[in-house]
């Protein structure tokens, strides 16, 4: 019986050329030679106590053993050791530049693992049989190698089989040569042909090549599977994916992809693709929370070097400067992933302290509108094949490209948005339609705005809006900007230099309810948006400092989301710097000058609104992109607006006079709404259709609620009608 015979043909097929059964056979044929030379001098070989009791004869024969520092028997075949040629051994010997020797001491810790016989012949060699694992004395003297000599630095902790995490060092607490060798179960899995990621990596490292399968392009190794992965030629949006890919091979291959904008993330995974390499992006935060990363890291670089793959890392702004253990674990990383190809990414400029060399810095710009829809056609293609929706029904529309235009999505939010696009659509036995993609865009929002802002899902068109002419011009261009911004901002550079971001910024001016917040909702219904209402009491805080910092977050989180941001009553933290007369003037001041420069690099899509615009300094004027006004609905208006609020479901009276109450009642939009729906109710109570009595009713209550005068003059007879039913 040999070992190769305990190996599935599978197995064995699996590692191709590989000779690393063939290697173990010799090893089997040494232990077989060591225990036979055992037993030569063995006085009772059959003891059934060997190895738990140590008797006087047996002492005597340690005491005449052969000085340790001669030469060990050899019990090797004939000739020097020598590195595998090729197949899995071969390439984890050159990717972890271990010597013949290496391999050797490797192969003999192996050997328990994959043959179990090998437990019970190096117990007896141990003269413990307790200890099933070879000893350093033993695996030294199996490779024919005295136990003082240099060999035994071949298991030092800086050796390659120790350093790279080949080869584990058990019993600390025992003398060197009594030290246990064990062989990670995650390297015995690869060397019988299993490449999936080690298990302790879980939730910290994704293999980001599983999500890139492009079509009838060169192959390259895909280290992940161990067959061939195609290799992307043109980069989807990614010009600078040549670059990045040979910086990888130059000197540490330390890159920094600088966020401007653009998907570095995506980038990176392109770049590592188009290199022949693995990528396995690391969340740099969730390494840095765990409560004991360095273990981690060292499985993570074990990892890269085991599979031939290079670290996508990062984002780098995630890294708080209040907590430096974050710090600690990226350069805990950087160093264990010496001479692996390393991409960090992120809005944050490296740190010099982080690493002994600098990285290659790469500045990340949006990729363009063409880039963008190149992007969208491949995901929605993959994921139109990937969900097994019919060939046509598969999306090729370039209108529907156009819809998304305004959405800023890194490559593996794309991914996922094309995915849910396409089952909804698969769902409803379909086409992919721009309300699908919208939909599937929308559930990519992170939670981490809405914790700090009130969402809601437009549910209002342009149909519902009763507005003039000149401010419906506005809000068209509002769009206008937001759904071209990427072209405009960034392809064709019309905001260059100073730090200055590619955001748009309105101001809503007009008296309440006006309809200031529902233009807004219409805005972000006809970009595909969410709405994300700030909350004033959640940003104002009364202590020094805290006000920015909660503004932070919101810009932060904003810039992130496919939505809208809308500051109500903006001039409420958006007013006037005034005087400094004391110190409350002083820290007022410079939370305007804060928001000034903060709106300056601000990335997303910002709506302020006001019901008294000369309160805002003029300073954040300059800024705003749009101004819209809101005046006060007129007579034709508030016809219109009082025929929308009632609807056409509510059953109305002859004698409704709605042009009537347009004429005389100079209300706002809201007020209007809210007239329409206090009559309801009580046309509801009435249990008949909706009546002039109920409308004039409901308008006295709204009077009253603001506060104005009841004048004859506007009510007419139905004032005093109003009074001959009890004063009301």
């Amino acid at each position: 019986m040999t070992v190769t015979q305990g190996a599935p043909a599978e197995v064995v097929g699996a590692t191709g050329p590989d000779d690393l059964w063939e290697r173990l056979g010799r090893v089997e044929r040494r232990v077989r030679l060591a225990v036979a030379a055992r037993r030569a001098v063995d006085p009772d070989p059959d003891d059934p106590y060997r190895g738990q009791y140590l008797t006087p004869q047996a002492a005597e024969r340690i005491l005449e053993a052969p000085d340790a520092f001669a030469p060990a028997p050899a019990y090797g075949d004939a000739g020097a050791p020598t590195v595998p040629a090729g197949g899995r051994l071969g390439q984890l010997a050159a990717r972890f530049a271990l010597a013949p020797l290496d391999v050797e001491l490797l192969l003999v810790g192996l050997a328990p693992d994959l043959d179990h016989r090998f437990e019970r012949l190096y117990g007896y060699l141990n003269d413990d049989l307790t200890r099933r694992r070879p000893t350093i004395a033993l695996a030294l003297e199996l490779c024919a190698l005295p136990a003082a000599g240099p060999g035994r630095f071949r298991l030092a902790p800086a050796a390659p089989l120790v350093a790279g995490g080949l080869l584990e060092i058990v019993d600390p607490e025992r003398p060197l040569l009594s030290r246990g060798l064990r062989v990670p179960d995650r390297i015995t899995s690869y060397l019988l042909g299993d490449d999936e990621l080690d298990a302790r990596l879980r939730g910290l490292v994704r293999d980001a090549g599983a999500d890139q399968e492009p079509d009838g392009q060169p192959e390259v190794l895909d280290g992940r599977r161990g067959v061939p992965h195609p290799r992307p030629e043109v980069s989807d949006g990614h010009p600078e994916v040549p670059r990045v890919a040979a910086a990888l091979s130059t000197g540490s291959g330390l890159v920094h992809l600088l966020d401007r904008g653009g998907d570095p993330r995506g980038l990176a995974v392109e770049a590592l693709l188009t290199a022949g390499l693995r990528p396995l992006t690391v969340d740099i935060a969730a390494l840095a929370a765990t409560t004991e990363p360095a273990p981690l890291v060292r499985t993570l670089a074990t990892e890269a070097r085991l599979t031939g793959a290079g670290v996508v890392l990062g984002p780098l702004e995630t890294l708080a400067p209040e907590r430096p253990e974050g710090s600690r674990a990226l350069a805990a990383l950087c160093a264990a992933l010496d001479g692996t190809p390393l991409i960090a990414y992120g809005k944050k400029n490296w740190d010099p302290l982080w690493t002994t060399e600098s990285p290659v810095p790469v500045a990340v710009l949006p990729p363009g509108p063409e880039g963008a829809a190149r992007q969208w056609r491949r995901a929605l293609a993959d994921a139109a094949r990937a969900v097994g929706l019919p060939a046509a029904d598969a999306p090729a529309d370039d209108r529907l490209i156009e819809a998304t235009a305004s959405y800023r999505l890194d490559s593996d939010q794309l991914r996922k948005a094309a995915t849910v696009a396409s089952r909804l659509a698969l769902l409803g036995r379909r086409p992919v339609t721009p309300d699908d993609l919208r939909t599937a865009v929308r559930a990519q929002n992170g939670a981490g705005l809405e914790r700090l802002a009130r969402r809601i899902e437009p549910g209002v068109g342009w149909d519902d809006l009763v507005l003039p002419p000149a401010t419906r011009t506005q809000l068209t261009e509002l769009a206008l900007r937001a759904r071209h911004r990427e072209q405009v901002l960034g392809q064709w550079r019309m905001r260059p230099g100073g730090g200055r971001g590619r955001g748009v910024i309105a101001l809503f001016a007009g008296e309440s309810g006006t309809g200031k917040t529902m233009s807004a909702e219409v805005v972000a219904a006809e970009l595909g948006m969410e709405l994300y209402v700030v909350d004033l009491s959640t940003v104002v805080d009364k202590y020094v400092g805290e006000t920015e910092k909660n503004l932070e977050r919101i810009f932060v989180e904003a810039s992130d989301v496919n939505g809208i941001l809308l500051f109500d009553e903006a001039d409420a933290i958006f007013g006037k710097r005034s005087q400094v007369k004391d110190a409350q003037d002083k820290h007022a001041n410079v939370e305007s000058a804060y928001l000034l420069q903060r709106m300056e690099s601000f990335d997303g899509i910002a709506v302020l609104t006001t019901n008294l615009r000369a309160n805002l300094d003029e300073a954040f004027t300059r800024r705003i992109d749009v101004i819209a006004e809101f005046p006060m609905p007129d007579a034709r208006e508030r016809l219109a607006l009082w025929d929308r609020c009632l609807g056409p479901a509510i059953p109305r009276d002859d004698g409704l006079d709605l042009e009537f109450c347009a004429d005389r009642f100079e209300l706002a939009g809201g007020s209007i709404r809210a007239c329409a729906v206090s009559a309801a109710y009580l046309a509801a109570e009435s249990g008949k259709p909706l009546t002039m009595d109920q409308v004039v009713t409901a308008v006295l209550q709204e009077y009253r609620k603001l506060g104005r005068l009841v004048l004859e003059s506007e009510f007419g007879p139905w004032l005093e009608k109003e009074r001959g039913r009890g004063g009301r």
